[in-house]
């Protein structure tokens, strides 16, 4: 399968509820979607066109949440990243992919406790990286984070 292929099926599957799709190289592709697009979206991707999930990643853009689910055609070397923006800062939110492929349960850890969003569904968002003493609600890889000053007397 060639990335105009699985383009192709996309788009004739999803028509406008695709926000975007970007084709950047005869192997790499981006398609932007509604939040609540993602599990039907990745559940095609992943059952249909026999994509593996590789990874999710995250990034703040300052005025909202990015997420990337990045999909991969490992006969031809294909990365298909499924792109959704979570516009509330306050409260990110989005449905868990864990039920697609329990893969994401990991990762969606990961993002939750660094960017603090919340998925859905997830039953087990319990804190994997930062210590125990961590501060509830510092996201340490939202660009607002400020590293805490050390008290001098500690060290």
């Amino acid at each position: 399968m060639k990335i105009d292929d699985i383009l192709k099926r996309l788009t004739d599957r999803y028509g406008d509820r695709l926000l975007k799709v970007e084709r950047k190289s005869h192997k790499r592709a981006y398609i932007d979607i509604y939040p609540k697009e993602i599990v039907d979206v990745a559940g095609y991707i992943f059952r249909e066109l026999g994509m593996r999930f590789n990874i999710a990643s995250a990034v703040d853009e300052l005025e909202r949440l990015e997420i990337l689910y990045h999909f991969s055609y490992d006969p031809s070397g294909i990365i298909i990243s499924v792109r959704t923006l979570l516009n509330d800062k306050d409260n990110p939110r989005i449905d868990t992919i864990t039920g697609v492929t329990p893969a994401a349960w990991w990762i969606e850890r990961e993002i939750h406790e660094l960017f603090g969003i919340h998925f859905d569904g997830n039953e087990d968002l319990r804190q994997l990286l930062l210590p125990d003493d961590w501060p509830k609600g510092v996201y340490p890889l939202r660009k607002s984070f400020v590293v805490p000053k050390r008290d001098s007397r500690k060290s």
